[in-house]
């Protein structure tokens, strides 16, 4: 028999809160229970419910963990279930190597389930944790899922909240760690019916989406008590591992504790509750390394951010365009500051923001609090065609990009089908379910490119043909180019597990000489030629006249043996790795 879940819901300005069943059409008045709760009858598990705040909606549950009919249909009672859950991998997100995915295009069946058959792929290519684009129920059937608006329901395109049970346990199973992406600085345009039930938004703060959450009002309790609960659902109810936290720049909160250090401090009890290691990673576009300092030292409390200037860096060196946010990274010195000191602008010139941006990085601070990559879904699906690199580079570049990520001093992170090289696009998709709606997001997206630069023709978003389009197509890898880089990605990750001092974290050195690139890491070093050709004979990563332009000179340590290497096809190496013996210490 299925048990009975209490309902309460959140309205403070309401004069009556009734509970709606849509199976019979009953509606009960619920009861107050103080700080603007509302209580109603308990029901049975799997019962469909709305409510009706003074006689209008009826709307879906705010705390909905299941949306079966959409996000304007009811709300359906569901509970984490309480026997044993698989428990998490004993390691550490951070360090490992990270692979994201998004639900939808990752297989062809386009479901939690349908993932579960290919994580065994991801195990034996090395990765740790795999990160999962947004799952929020959002409307429409497909997107990207930065729209959500049912922030603790699971999207039911996916397979709704069970399908995250069984997702998470089979990872878990196979020592896979679980990050899933969460949006905690807007909410959706449509299905969004949080203003109905109560005060959430405040015009004192604007978003690019619209007014921002009321974080920092003398009445703010239970707006920060909401999302702050959005994280524990996963982390705590959930067993998810790790949370991405979308966008923290566009979090407003002027109280004296961000909402973001109060989940912080948070963390800890939710760790002895659940006995596991539980971990926190912010993309974040203001370049402070306070987003990564301890709260008590005055830093907000993440354990890790996303570094994107690392990819811009990178995208230029080996492609050339300087559109857009690219134009400051054409600077020759953009890629080694990159690559030693995580951020370009540390408080320098932005010519995109119009102002100077960032802070410097201290040398001593674990580089693997920076998650690094040379792909991502913004970064391949915010192009018009959504195009990946490898339309654009050689399998030498690709292959020598990948070193630099993977034997980096950064935590690596993945985009779903890089490891073989893929070609399938990755582009910006939006279902709607009215023309209206539709025509809408269309023109947006176009009006978005032709503000950044961009130029090329943008596919419809909204037609299900541009999803299909982006749909991996896993037998790639059988094809001779694709097996022999999947080959190559798993050496590399190999490596990074098993050569002592990869995963340390500590600065690394870098120098650029032409089209060479050469990268020492603790327990490495890279020698590469952007443009793919042919390394010459002569390239040593020990001799001091290498490193003639580094402000700090040559590295300190010795060369030890070639580990790896990656041809060009016409009998020379475009990438060697070597050993290295690191002396910084000495």
């Amino acid at each position: 028999m299925s048990r009975a879940l209490p309902t309460r819901v959140w309205a403070p300005t309401a004069r009556g809160v009734e509970l709606v069943t849509p199976t019979d059409g009953a509606r009960s008045a619920m009861s107050p229970t103080g700080h603007g709760w509302w209580e109603g009858r308990a029901l049975p598990e799997g019962t469909d419910y709305w409510f009706s705040p003074d006689g209008e909606g009826p709307f879906p549950d705010p705390r909905s963990r299941w949306q079966p009919h959409g996000v304007d249909g009811p709300s359906r009672m569901w509970t984490a279930r309480d026997h044993d859950w698989v428990p998490s991998p004993d390691q550490e997100v951070l360090g490992g190597v990270i692979h994201e995915i998004h639900v939808a295009t990752f297989t062809r069946g386009g479901t939690l389930t349908s993932a579960i058959e290919r994580l065994d792929e991801l195990v034996d290519l090395g990765v740790g944790t795999v990160e999962l684009m947004p799952l929020a129920q959002f409307s429409g059937e497909f997107g990207w899922g930065y729209d959500g608006v049912d922030l603790f329901a699971v999207h039911r395109a996916y397979g709704g909240p069970d399908a995250l049970v069984a997702f998470v346990d089979a990872a878990h199973a196979r020592g896979l760690s679980v990050c899933l992406d969460v949006v905690l600085n807007h909410l959706g345009a449509w299905g969004n019916y949080l203003s109905r039930f109560g005060p959430y938004y405040t015009e004192r703060h604007q978003t690019p989406w619209g007014p921002g959450f009321d974080l920092d009002g003398p009445d703010s309790h239970e707006q920060r008590r909401y999302l702050l609960d959005v994280c524990r659902h996963w982390l705590v109810d959930m067993h998810v591992d790790a949370l991405r936290l979308d966008a923290v720049h566009a979090i407003h909160d002027d109280s004296d504790t961000h909402l973001l250090t109060e989940l912080a401090q948070l963390l800890p009890g939710w760790e002895e509750r659940t006995g596991r290691s539980l971990t926190l990673i912010a993309e974040s576009d203001l370049n402070d390394v306070r987003m990564v300092r301890a709260p008590e030292t005055g830093g907000v409390g993440m354990d890790a951010q996303w570094a994107d200037d690392v990819h811009h860096a990178l995208h230029v060196a080996l492609t050339g365009e300087t559109q857009g946010y690219y134009a400051d990274f054409a600077d020759p010195a953009a890629l080694r500051r990159t690559l030693e000191d995580v951020f370009h602008h540390n408080g320098t010139w932005s010519s995109f923001r119009g102002r100077n941006w960032g802070a410097p990085v201290p040398h001593d601070l674990d580089r693997r609090r920076f998650v690094v990559y040379s792909q991502d879904h913004d970064q391949v699906g915010n192009r018009a065609r959504g195009d990946r690199p490898s339309e654009h580079l050689t399998d030498a570049q690709l292959a020598g990009v990948a070193a630099v990520v993977l034997l980096g001093t950064f935590t690596p992170m993945l985009f779903q089908g890089e490891e073989w090289g893929t070609r399938t696009p990755f582009r910006f998709f939006a279902d709607q379910e009215t023309p209206e709606r539709a025509r809408m997001v269309r023109e947006g997206r176009a009006a978005e490119f032709g503000a950044h630069g961009w130029e090329g023709e943008v596919p419809d978003p909204t037609s299900r043909g541009t999803l299909e389009d982006c749909v991996l197509d896993w037998s790639e890898r059988s094809q001779p180019r694709c097996s022999a880089m999947l080959a190559w990605y798993r050496e590399l990750i190999s490596l990074r597990g098993r050569v002592p001092g990869v995963r340390s974290g500590r600065r690394q050195r870098a120098v650029r000489l032409g089209d060479v690139l050469v990268v020492v890491n603790a327990g490495v070093a890279l020698v590469l030629d952007l443009a793919g050709h042919a390394l010459p004979a002569d390239v040593d990563p020990t001799a001091p006249a290498t490193w003639a332009d580094s402000p700090e000179g040559t590295p300190p340590g010795g060369l030890g043996p070639l580990l790896a290497s990656f041809p060009t096809g016409d009998g020379g190496d475009a990438v060697r790795v070597f050993g290295w013996v690191d002396r910084a210490d000495d």
